[in-house]
């Protein structure tokens, strides 16, 4: 296929573009950040002015940053609204058929992702008729996102939505927390730093995974948003642990209370994504390769 991949220089950008060519597929890569294989531009001023059709568009051009960004620069965030709504309307103008949205775990209620009994997100928790507060200025990014795309559909396009939880790999950057307790193992800190009380679960999906599952998705024709992970609470402490014991020792844990969080537990229902992918990667064998990378 002709496929558009706008991000192509970030964390799952440049993983599904090495995944897109390996199965033979030509990939227009465009990213702010430019390199030998992609090209230098901005995504929205592509939106914008372009109208090339293509077989398929994926977009993983997005301000992310970690929590510590989405905290901290809330308008800087909001410019996804922008990327997104221009995404829509150009995948409409151009007449691309088919495309991918990556929307967030972020855009589920934080009200269902509190302290207590781990409430695991299942992709109708998310009443497009009544919406909940997300989480900060990217969960409503992406909560809005998904409703443009329903529009996009009403026109004739098709959209597959992807909602990510925790993806991490040996390769990202480290305003993350995985790559960050990587390097605080590797250099066998004692003691070891978590933001928050240590008590907080997310659910890891390794990055080949959640390549695997977007191209599942769009390969089998699956329908209706697909979150994408485990099914696996672990809380920070018990990364910690896992990571600092596959380092080889077993530092004091030092919780910064006072450090962003976000919320407390974030675990998905992964049924829907079983359907057409099942992952392979678990989280001790991404710390492997990580801690060897």
């Amino acid at each position: 296929m002709r496929v558009l991949l706008t991000g192509a220089s970030g964390f799952v950008g440049r993983h599904l573009h090495a995944a897109l060519e390996a199965r033979g597929d030509t990939v227009a890569a465009i990213d702010l950040r430019g390199n030998h294989a992609v090209y230098t531009r901005d995504a929205l001023d592509f939106f914008r002015r372009d109208n090339t059709r293509f077989e398929l568009a994926i977009h993983a051009a997005a301000i992310v940053g970690g929590r510590a960004s989405i905290d901290g620069s809330p308008l800087g965030v909001a410019t996804n609204l922008a990327l997104d709504s221009w995404y829509f309307r150009w995948l409409i103008r151009s007449g691309t058929p088919r495309a991918v949205y990556f929307s967030s775990s972020a855009a589920y209620p934080v009200a269902l992702q509190q302290p207590g009994e781990i409430h695991r997100l299942v992709e109708t928790d998310i009443d497009y008729d009544n919406p909940q507060l997300p989480d900060a200025t990217y969960g409503w990014a992406k909560l809005t996102g998904e409703r443009l795309a329903q529009y996009a559909e009403a026109e004739g396009c098709r959209v597959h939505v992807l909602r990510p939880f925790s993806g991490f790999g040996e390769d990202q950057d480290e305003a993350y927390p995985f790559p960050a307790f990587i390097r605080r193992a590797k250099e066998r800190q004692d003691p070891f730093e978590i933001w928050g009380d240590g008590s907080s679960t997310r659910d890891w999906i390794h990055i080949d995974d959640l390549i695997g599952a977007t191209l599942a998705a769009v390969d089998q024709g699956a329908t209706g948003p697909i979150n994408v992970g485990w099914g696996r609470a672990t809380s920070f402490d018990e990364l910690a642990a896992l990571v600092t014991a596959e380092a080889g020792y077993r530092p004091e844990l030092k919780h910064l209370p006072t450090a962003p969080q976000g919320v407390h537990h974030r675990v998905c229902d992964p049924k829907r994504m079983l359907d057409v992918y099942q992952p392979r990667i678990e989280l001790e064998d991404g710390i492997r390769r990580a801690l060897t990378a």
